[in-house]
């Protein structure tokens, strides 16, 4: 039987008051806060479609480390920048053949891999530098989800590290120049390394050259070694002897040589152990750690005195920088050098000198005549004999000349018969001036003949007094991948 159409009015007429009964109920019984959440929920199962899209968050620092994904992705995606793109950052300095450019925030990145289609974009949040956070968003059909995270970061990774073999550009990292930029905040900040030192413009013994050559391609190479060992993959060097001798320059040559960073650290710009911890673990892996001066460059807590201290966690003591150095948290981290360098090696605590830590000791002495004749080489472009070398070499064996000295007496004029009579000079005024210290220190210590003639410092070396001339008998490099001390006979260390 067919409805009427008074009969659909009245059913229609009876369902409003219905419903109209059962709003005004639930409006005077039910809190808006809940009928706010009920309505969320009916409205997203029923009315929202359900997205195909899946986003990963991929941030900048993964705790207090920094995430791996996020770096590579960063250098992966240089490569992937399209005519489509509004805005890029470009930089280059005066030494780069080529500029560099990067992505800035809020950019978006398009890749394919294996006919998948991913969106990258850049992001940030922080209202201040000291709160901001960078962040990278990952987007893709929800269906690839093992593909992109069993296959293609497995691929980023990989090729942003050869993209940074391809182009490696050592560089030099400070906190004094740290701060904010289109790249953020940072624990560091940094330029490239430019110096030019290289193993061989450095005017240093072949055989010692060749021992520390040797001695980083066998750290560099031996990872798993350490893995099956059980110790943290780093080395330690520690470079003393008087100023001038080298010792930046052999720190330039020895990154120059692997590709590795520069940190130099300034530990007096250091208040406590656990901001040490906090910047060195802001250190990448394959680099070098530069502390130098480290007699002098902080006044670190007795060890002694720490036990007796009520605030010892808010103190940078030494027990931290060992911390960090050798103990736990030295294993945060993979392929890094660390070298300490002084003027003063008998004033450092032994706890710092034991192998671990300072596994290698290198003396950077005065200049011998091997040493002079390869500036005279670099500086003069002399590669043979000349008339005034016998004069000199008498003259560097009775005078304590740095390289330093020698090359800045040497780049004085341009004719080298010139410069070479400028250095003999130079050499005869020494002379006569360790001469008179000598006579002061022969005063001072009658009781102690041993020592007569001896200025330098620390106790790899003995100098005996053999009328007017003064012998070095040797230094003794200690490393711990070898299996005995070897003897280096009066092997000196000397810069171009």
């Amino acid at each position: 039987m067919p409805i009427s159409l008074t009969t659909l009015f009245s059913a229609y007429a009876s369902i409003s008051a219905f419903v109209m009964l059962v709003r005004s109920m639930v409006n005077e019984l039910v809190p808006p806060e809940v009928r706010s959440y009920l309505f969320s929920i009916f409205q997203h199962y029923f009315f929202t479609p359900q997205s195909a899209q899946l986003t990963l968050i991929i941030e900048e620092n993964c705790g207090i480390g920094t995430n791996q994904i996020y770096e590579a992705a960063t250098i992966y995606l240089r490569t992937k920048i399209s005519d489509s793109t509004e805005r890029l950052k470009v930089s280059k300095t005066i030494r780069q053949k080529k500029s560099t450019i990067d992505v800035v925030t809020g950019e978006e990145i398009t890749d394919c891999f294996e006919n998948i289609k991913l969106k990258w974009k850049f992001s940030e949040k922080g209202e201040n530098r000291h709160d901001r956070q960078k962040f990278i968003e990952l987007s893709f059909d929800k269906k690839f989800k093992n593909v992109v995270l069993d296959s293609y970061l497995p691929y980023v990774i990989t090729s942003s590290e050869t993209i940074k073999e391809e182009e490696k550009e050592v560089r030099l990292y400070s906190r004094d120049y740290r701060g904010c930029d289109d790249e953020g905040y940072s624990e560091w900040g940094s330029i490239n390394l430019e110096h030019p030192a290289t193993f061989e413009k450095l005017a240093m013994d072949p055989e010692v050259k060749k021992m520390i050559k040797d001695d980083l391609d066998r750290f560099v190479r031996r990872k798993e070694l350490y893995k099956k060992v059980g110790k943290a993959w780093k080395r330690g060097y520690l470079l003393y002897g008087p100023p001038g001798t080298g010792k930046s320059s052999l720190i330039a040559a020895m990154a120059n040589y692997l590709k590795f960073n520069i940190y130099d650290l300034n530990l007096s710009n250091i208040y406590s152990d656990s901001e040490l911890r906090r910047i060195l673990l802001s250190t990448s892996n394959r680099s070098i750690l530069v502390i130098e001066d480290i007699d002098c460059s902080a006044e670190l807590e007795d060890r002694e005195e720490e036990d007796n201290s009520k605030n010892s966690s808010s103190k940078f003591t030494l027990s931290g920088l060992l911390n960090f150095i050798d103990g736990l948290w030295s294993s945060c981290g993979d392929e890094r050098i660390i070298v300490f360098t002084t003027n003063h090696k008998d004033r450092l605590d032994p706890a710092l000198l034991r192998p671990g830590r300072m596994d290698m000791h290198l003396h950077m002495s005065y200049c011998t005549m091997d040493g002079f004749k390869l500036l005279a080489s670099n500086y003069l472009g002399i590669n043979g004999d000349h008339r005034l070398f016998k004069e000199i070499e008498r003259l560097l064996e009775n005078a304590e000349v740095t390289p330093a000295e020698i090359a800045e007496e040497l780049l004085k004029s341009d004719g080298n018969d010139v410069a070479l009579e400028g250095l003999v000079k130079f050499l005869e005024q020494k002379r006569l001036e360790d001469a008179k210290s000598e006579v002061s220190g022969l005063c001072s210590t009658r009781n102690r003949p041993d020592l007569v003639g001896w200025q330098g410092s620390g106790s790899p070396a003995t100098v005996k007094n053999h009328g007017s001339s003064r012998i070095r008998l040797g230094c003794t490099a200690v490393g711990s991948d070898f299996d005995r001390k070897t003897k280096i006979k009066d092997h000196k260390f000397h810069k171009s």
